[in-house]
């Protein structure tokens, strides 16, 4: 057994890798840049990890996702690899000693946020880091013909300059041909070099619905369907709707959005993970880093501003392999509301003006002062102080963090942590005189590993159960040992913040690019139309219209979605006009001949063979000659 699977083994229990995952590993073993393209749920993360613990020294992982980033640490030191992470909201002490530990301890993962490469501390410590992988997760965002784009991965290309000598593996689960391209020359690939596994899901069917009352529809549906399922809608409000609904139906449904506290949130993912809830109806803050392979259905009420997003949310169904169904609901409305959205996500540019002034006031920033500066910032009470629209604000805020001029992070939302500020052998000490201290303490040590040298997250509803004590009683004991700087204990907190990424310069200054207005709402208004042309349409298979939305070409037609499953013109099942219509365009490609020998050569009912043929015929598709014989119209003639 090689290296790769032994690690895969120790770590996973594994004892093969996935399709494409050992040739990804064996790329960058190979020292080459590699863009990696595997559809959501194919098992990215293990690529690196695996790699990163076969060398000797640090992988740094680049995520925009602090919700990933955590997960990731969680489920590394779960299997006792040593990993570290330093995103938004953690204090200047607690980065302080991630750093060290990431250049002297034995770590072997470092996840950041992009936004951390600008800071000149972290280059310091970052340069005396022994890395042997730079891997960028989500690599979508650097590309500004991404679905995505997140201006803050452009400083990703910072990393080539200082490392030019260390493979970059940049991972995504969508990307178009024009998008795989702009990746590879954004992170400036010493050569092209892109592993693709087909985004075909065969077990995977695609259905789009025209109906008026989507929520008849929803809970016949669900009622009828077997397993669990997801449900996806726009708007937080809408959450919670739905799994009322859904539940005054005797359907066991719970809803799930990231304006929720931590706790609350994992909690009803452990319920829907467990079983014990069988439906989640969430935003599209629900699924990442998710993992439940056996998903039956994902229905979207709602439909998503890009193939994109659809294709990743969609493909969360079906993980294990068996029969599993994506189902778009569409209605008259539709086109009008995201029609609507494309206007409200680019605000006139005097709104945008008037949004960066007021905010810098509300922060009271003055001109030529702030830049780095990290600020709280709560959006509605902004909104209401300021008058402006909760909606204009958001985009506003977007426009201006794609231009650079600040960072609007929505809800950084952190777990409590501690970490012991005494010796063992001090701590041995205090246990021996303080009796009720001493079962507390005992309880943390037996609970969380690494105390002593970084900071652990910590769930106080878990020590307080395991201690039989009130949430309220666990909390007074942390704040005691932090007062007796035994522990030093940073509680949960929730707190969206803004952070100015320049200092505040005068309104009329600021400037809006071409490339991140004009052009960037043209490509969100194709986006669009491409969602909204999928669900209008019945001509094509829904799984090849996506392939091909993906640049994958050729590809056979399921089968089994609704088009396929439908009627076509021609009077036949739309799945028997595409296989005869393409044995009638083989057997013609290099020759003419009449119905009389097509029906002898091509191995189907004569009565379809006739039906496709006048299908070909009237829409000028085949072409007939004054002697019968019967030739494919050539393209242009």
């Amino acid at each position: 057994m090689d290296q790769f699977h032994q690690l895969l083994k120790q770590y996973w229990g594994y004892d093969e890798f996935r399709p494409l995952q050992e040739e990804i590993i064996n790329s960058v073993g190979n020292q080459r840049d590699t863009l990696a393209l595997m559809p959501t749920g194919g098992g990215k993360s293990i690529t690196f990890q695996v790699f990163s613990l076969s060398r000797e020294g640090i992988c740094l992982v680049v995520t925009p996702l602090i919700a990933l980033i955590k997960d990731q640490v969680e489920n590394l030191r779960y299997r006792n690899i040593k990993a570290l992470a330093i995103y938004s909201g953690m204090s200047a002490r607690e980065i302080e000693i991630t750093l060290n530990n990431a250049v002297y301890g034995d770590y072997k993962f470092l996840y950041i946020s992009p936004e951390r490469i600008a800071s000149e501390k972290f280059r310091e410590y970052l340069i005396r880091m022994k890395l042997n992988l730079i891997t960028v997760d989500e690599a979508h965002c650097i590309s500004q013909w991404g679905y995505d784009f997140r201006p803050s991965y452009l400083k990703i290309c910072d990393l080539r300059l200082l490392f030019p000598n260390i493979p970059i593996l940049a991972l995504t689960a969508t990307a178009t041909q024009k998008v795989v391209e702009d990746i590879q020359e954004k992170l400036m690939f010493r050569e092209p070099h892109v592993l693709q596994k087909s985004f075909k899901r065969d077990n995977l069917t695609y259905l789009v619905r025209d109906k008026e009352d989507k929520i008849g529809y929803l809970t016949n549906t669900i009622k009828k369907a077997k397993g669990t399922g997801i449900v996806y809608v726009r708007n937080r409000k809408k959450t919670k709707e739905i799994a009322q609904l859904l539940g005054s139906q005797n359907i066991a449904a719970d809803f799930y959005h990231a304006g929720l506290a931590t706790d609350v949130r994992s909690q009803k993912q452990d319920r829907w993970m467990s079983g014990e809830c069988r439906v989640i109806v969430s935003t599209n803050a629900f699924g990442m880093g998710i993992d439940k392979p056996d998903v039956r259905f994902v229905i979207h009420l709602d439909l998503p501003d890009s193939l994109e997003a659809y294709f990743q949310e969609a493909g969360r169904a079906g993980r294990d392999g068996n029969k599993s169904v994506a189902v778009l609901l569409y209605n008259s409305t539709d086109k009008r509301r995201l029609h609507k959205m494309v206007t409200d996500s680019f605000p006139p540019l005097e709104t945008i003006r008037s949004v960066y002034n007021s905010v810098a006031n509300y922060l009271m920033i003055a001109i030529g002062s702030g830049k780095g500066g990290i600020f709280s910032f709560r959006i509605e009470d902004f909104s209401k102080r300021f008058e402006f629209q909760v909606n204009a604000v958001y985009h506003s805020l977007k426009l201006l963090e794609r231009q650079g001029y600040l960072s609007y992070i929505e809800n950084v939302d952190n777990y409590s942590r501690i970490m012991f500020s005494v010796r063992r052998d001090d701590l041995y000490k205090i246990q021996l005189k303080n009796s009720e201290l001493d079962i507390f303490i005992k309880l943390i040590l037996r609970s969380y590993t690494g105390v002593f040298t970084d900071f652990i997250n910590i769930d106080e509803s878990l020590l307080s159960r395991r201690l039989n004590n009130t949430a309220e009683q666990i909390y007074e004991k942390l704040k005691l040992l932090a007062q007796q700087k035994i522990i030093e204990y940073i509680p949960a907190r929730k707190t969206p913040v803004i952070v100015f990424e320049t200092e505040r310069i005068d309104t009329n200054r600021i400037h809006i690019t071409p490339d991140n207005y004009q052009h960037r709402k043209v490509k969100y208004q194709n986006q669009v139309d491409a969602v909204i042309d999928y669900a209008s349409s019945n001509k094509n298979c829904r799984s090849v219209v996506l392939l091909e939305y993906f640049g994958q070409y050729h590809s056979e037609t399921c089968g089994t979605c609704d088009v396929c499953m439908g009627d076509h013109e021609s009077g036949i099942s739309f799945s028997d006009f595409k296989r005869v219509s393409g044995k009638i365009s083989d057997t013609l490609q290099n020759q003419s001949c009449s119905i009389e020998i097509m029906i002898r050569v091509i191995h189907e009912p004569e009565p379809v063979i006739l039906k496709v043929s006048r299908w070909l015929l009237d829409n000028g598709i085949l072409k007939a000659a004054s002697n019968g014989l019967l030739t494919w119209r050539i393209k242009g003639q």
